[in-house]
């Protein structure tokens, strides 16, 4: 019987799947040293964004969906 895969807990944390399976990320370089960041930018780093086609295997195996 093959072994099942123990969940990652922080990539859980970081990652939620969509209702159409799609997997959706925070975006980088929001975190700190702002000040020097214009709005228009820390804007658009508010939003969520899917995770790369790349990535999509990797991560949902890590989450377990």
């Amino acid at each position: 019987m093959a072994k099942k895969n123990k969940t990652r807990r922080a990539a859980v944390k970081r990652f939620k799947v969509t209702g159409s399976g799609k997997v959706m990320r925070r975006k980088a370089y929001k975190g700190h040293l702002t000040a020097k960041k214009s709005p228009n930018r820390k804007r658009r780093l508010r939003k969520a964004t899917v995770v790369s086609s790349s990535e999509m295997k990797n991560v949902k195996n890590m989450i377990g969906a």
